[in-house]
Order: C-alpha cells, then sequence, then structure tokens
C-alpha cells in the first residue's frame, strides 16, 4: 500500500498531508508493505503491527513525535525500515533522542535494512549508529540524501565492524576523495558494496533550507 503518491506537479511532498494510522493498520492485518509520501500529520501507533515487513516514509519534513513513535512501535515483522527525517523549516527536526529506541533494536527483531535518510543530522546518525546495538543485525545501511560528510564517515569507520554489511549507501554525500577511497579500501575488500554516488561540492548558493552553508539535503520542499 502506498499512501499520497503525488509527483511535483501535483502536490510538493512538504504539503502532502497524511493522517493517523491506528485504524487502517488495525483494518489490514495481513498487510505486508507500507508505504507513505509526506508527513504533517503523520501519527503512528505505538501498538505497530504483527505481520508488516516494509515502512516506508518519503518526507521532506517527517515530524518529530512521528518518527519517534515509528521508532518505539513495537514491529516484530519489520524487515526494512526507510525513514526520510527531512528539513526542521519543512516539519521536521528529528533529533537523536528521538531514534533512541530505534538504535537499540528494542521491538524490532527482523530489521535487516535501516535507512536513516534526508537529514542534516547525518554524521551526528553515524556516530550514533557506531556502536549502534541494531547495526549488527542488519544487512544493509543507508545513511543517503543528506549531509552526510567526513565526520560522519570517521565515526563509522572507528565504531563497529561493518564487514558484514551487503551494502552502505551514502550517496548524495559532501565526503571529500580523500574519505571516500578510505571507505571504498576499507570495506569493499570485505564485500561490502559502498554507494557512494551524487557526490556533492559544498558552495555558497546552497538552496535555502539547508542546515549549514554548503550543505543541504536532497529533498524539502
Amino acid at each position: 500500500m502506498f499512501l499520497g503518491d503525488l509527483e511535483d506537479e501535483e502536490a510538493m511532498i512538504s504539503t502532502i498531508g497524511l493522517t493517523d494510522l491506528t485504524d487502517l493498520l488495525d483494518a489490514f492485518p495481513g498487510l505486508r508493505e507500507l508505504a507513505m509520501r509526506g508527513g504533517e500529520g503523520l501519527e503512528f501507533p505505538l501498538t505497530g503491527h504483527e505481520g508488516l515487513r516494509v515502512l516506508r516514509v518519503e518526507s521532506g519534513g517527517l515530524p518529530p513525535a512521528a518518527a519517534a513513535r515509528i521508532a518505539a512501535a513495537e514491529l516484530p515483522a519489520l524487515e526494512r525500515l526507510e525513514l526520510w527525517l527531512g528539513d526542521e523549516d519543512y516539519g521536521g527536526g528529528t533529533t537523536i533522542e528521538d531514534l533512541a529506541p530505534l538504535f537499540t533494536g528494542v521491538g524490532k527483531p527482523a530489521l535487516r535494512h535501516l535507512g536513516l535518510q534526508n537529514s542534516a543530522i547525518q554524521d551526528e546518525l553515524a556516530a550514533e549508529l557506531a556502536s549502534a546495538p541494531v547495526v549488527g543485525r542488519l544487512r544493509s545501511l543507508s545513511l543517503s540524501m543528506g549531509t552526510f560528510g567526513d565526520e560522519g564517515a570517521e565515526a563509522l569507520l572507528g565504531g563497529q565492524p561493518l564487514t558484514h554489511l551487503r551494502e552502505l549507501d551514502l550517496s548524495h554525500h559532501f565526503l571529500s576523495r580523500e574519505m571516500m577511497l578510505r571507505l571504498w579500501t576499507g570495506l569493499e575488500p570485505h564485500g561490502v558494496r559502498v554507494n557512494l554516488t551524487d557526490r556533492q561540492e559544498e558552495e555558497d548558493d546552497a538552496p535555502d533550507w539547508a542546515e549549514e552553508p554548503g550543505r543541504y539535503i536532497a529533498v524539502a520542499e
């Protein structure tokens, strides 16, 4: 099931409204995959869903309360979780503390892919994930679409081993070429596919939603 399936010419992602998903999840106990586009108004039940295996939220500004409830929700069958956190100016602003239950993996024992994407705190997320228990059970990790840079990469390389991963997606990043080489040579010989496509240059004329000069997320308004 996909909610809010609208394109740019129909509605900007930051203006697509969602709703409380409690009744929908209760009505479809056999639901396996749920994706949505938008963010404003989204509420997710802490009781979660017994059978959901894939959950994806594409947002230019995911409300922090919604992100926190997804992180804390009981989703015992969930294998893939992808959250586009977005920008604070468009309703985002999720913090590390909001996502704390997700880093421990509590309530999501089957999780094998985690995407925390499209945010201005990618380096902070990387620092937290460097020692997060949930990483050990993952097959793939995505910190793409955001402001990921050398600080985040240094944290990942200096943290727990990532050689068990099949893929590390860091596309749309602000890494130096030296750090890109370190990631490739440190992980790819172990069978980890490191996606470093779409390298961004820090520029003075970054979009209005840029959290800091020269850096910006891939999708905001």
